[in-house]
């Protein structure tokens, strides 16, 4: 892990793997919680954990470079999100093609698999979540959807995620859910928050 300073008050920690990304979350909001970290915001990326508002980043750079932060753990402290999803996406054979197994099995490896978030980005209330094996990853489309419903659950790169409102997007779209993912009026606003465990458990779609 290497520390860089980031403007006047603000550190960038640059990872090896979204692995270390967590540890280093999880670490970093422990420390700020027990009082030994000054930071208003924490905010994990794919491979970068950004900490803002640090009254002296060259003195909490120092400290942060003695600290070991604790190996990920998948188990839970916490319930799992459970994200009631209908596996009819427009794109589940495309996804079995590149996994190498049917439309099926793709739907029960992804109801199976416990997700976690790893960051949030592209949209408020969109969370990337981590859980699948790397050899799993998908690519996106080649030409995006110039709209994506809201609600739908889908794959791209080693990610799934779920879109929160409707947006253009080149994932590949599995499912879909009735879930409200960000409301402005909630606390938080977001459903989904770095760290959070998520099931994507079925739902029997509607007639």
């Amino acid at each position: 892990m290497r520390i860089r300073p980031v403007g006047a008050h603000a550190l960038l920690l640059d990872c090896d793997d979204p692995d270390q990304v967590q540890a280093w979350r999880a670490e970093l909001w422990r420390r700020r919680d027990a009082g030994e970290l000054t930071a208003t915001e924490i905010v994990p990326a794919a491979a970068t954990v950004l900490l803002d508002g640090v009254p002296d980043p060259a003195e909490a750079a120092a400290r942060i470079a003695t600290w070991t932060p604790r190996p990920v753990t998948t188990t839970a402290a916490v319930d799992p999100v459970e994200v009631p999803t209908v596996y009819d996406g427009e794109d589940l054979p495309a996804v079995a093609g590149h996994w190498g197994v049917t439309v099926p099995e793709v739907v029960d490896r992804l109801r199976r698999t416990e997700f976690r978030v790893a960051f949030c980005g592209f949209t408020p209330g969109f969370g990337y979540l981590t859980g699948l094996p790397a050899e799993l990853a998908v690519p996106r489309l080649a030409t995006p959807r110039p709209r994506v419903p809201a609600g739908s659950v889908a794959l791209a790169g080693p990610y799934a995620g779920i879109y929160p409102t409707a947006s253009p997007g080149g994932w590949l779209l599995v499912g879909r859910t009735d879930l409200v993912l960000f409301d402005v009026h909630a606390d938080p606003p977001a459903r989904l928050t770095p760290g959070s465990p998520v099931r994507l458990v079925s739902r029997e779609r509607e007639e």
